[in-house]
């Protein structure tokens, strides 16, 4: 193909990435929950997650490296098809809107249009026997000693509903996305710009990595490990973004430095998660960084779940 193809800039400008999710059996759905202004987190089979981003005329998949325009997603879709079908599938699509409402296309009902940060500001700090103390403590089982200690460094704050937020800060401490994790719901704040979950936050810099998909299995781990003075416990907050993959290399850049460097993944136990430590492997490799696997002895469970069920083995409640 050369030259200039007018009608291609056509189709990736007017057809939205989450119109052929929708129309492409069988038909992926929108999370409404996980899913932001910026990023729309569509769903289809188990552990099968799309992102689509930039206004629709774009999509990843957090699970791998895969994302391009509208027509790699028709081509990743249907792999069999020529790039001649792929435009001519995609001339059916051009001009519709996806299917979910407005107000979530824009999470409107999450989003007071007010910066991340502003907002981590108001929340009261997390103590003991509050109502996010006794949903981390009694539902997630963390011994109080992690919840003080991730308190403490002002990492988690009380969230509505008895719910946790737990922060991801950027460059010079700012709050730059904040995850939200509760007994009734399970999502992020909407405007937020993903980075890492870190315990603890700030410098200096610790030589043994361990890298979870949820801010609560990296707390998990901390509980089960004791919470080991040479060990920084991350958290990608679930896919790894182009910001989070940034926050990522340039922390494993400094701890590439360190004596006995090392990045654990603790991803989940299922097919999702071994694809991010396949990805947690690549990048250490890239860093020239030593690897290990921390696969959670529960197949198809995280952290967390390992925590519990250890804790129901020893009869030790939190």
């Amino acid at each position: 193909m050369t030259g200039h193809d007018p009608e291609i800039e056509e189709l990736r400008d007017k057809v939205h990435c989450a119109v052929v999710l929708e129309r492409t059996p069988p038909p992926w759905k929108l999370d409404r929950k996980e899913s932001t202004k910026l990023s729309l987190k569509y769903r289809r089979g188990k552990g099968e997650i799309l992102i689509v981003s930039h206004a629709g005329r774009g999509w990843w998949d957090p699970t791998s490296d895969a994302k391009g325009d509208v027509f790699g997603l028709v081509q990743w879709l249907e792999p069999g098809l020529s790039f001649g079908h792929v435009r001519k599938r995609l001339r059916q699509f051009a001009g519709l809107s996806p299917r979910f409402p407005p107000i979530d296309r824009a999470g409107g009902r999450n989003n007071p249009g007010r910066p991340v940060a502003e907002r981590w500001a108001e929340r009261k700090a997390v103590w003991p026997n509050s109502a996010t103390w006794r949903y981390l403590s009694r539902k997630r089982w963390l011994p109080c000693a992690i919840i003080e200690a991730a308190s403490k460094a002002d990492v988690v704050r009380e969230g509505p509903g008895g719910s946790a937020w737990f922060a991801h800060l950027a460059d010079h401490g700012v709050v730059a996305h904040v995850d939200v994790r509760g007994p009734t719901y399970k999502g992020s704040l909407t405007g937020g710009a993903k980075s890492l979950f870190r315990l603890p936050p700030k410098d200096p810099p610790l030589p043994r990595l361990v890298l979870a998909e949820a801010a609560i299995d990296a707390l998990s781990v901390a509980a089960i490990e004791s919470l080991r003075k040479d060990t920084l416990y991350a958290a990608t907050g679930g896919g790894m973004g182009p910001g989070t993959i940034a926050a990522l290399e340039a922390l494993l850049a400094r701890i590439a430095m360190l004596p006995g460097a090392l990045l654990c993944s603790a991803a989940d136990a299922n097919g999702p998660g071994d694809r991010f430590a396949d990805r947690h492997r690549s990048l250490a490799e890239k860093l020239r960084i030593p690897f290990v696997r921390l696969r959670p002895p529960i197949e198809g469970g995280d952290w967390n779940d390992a925590l519990r069920a250890r804790s129901e083995t020893t009869g030790a409640r939190p």
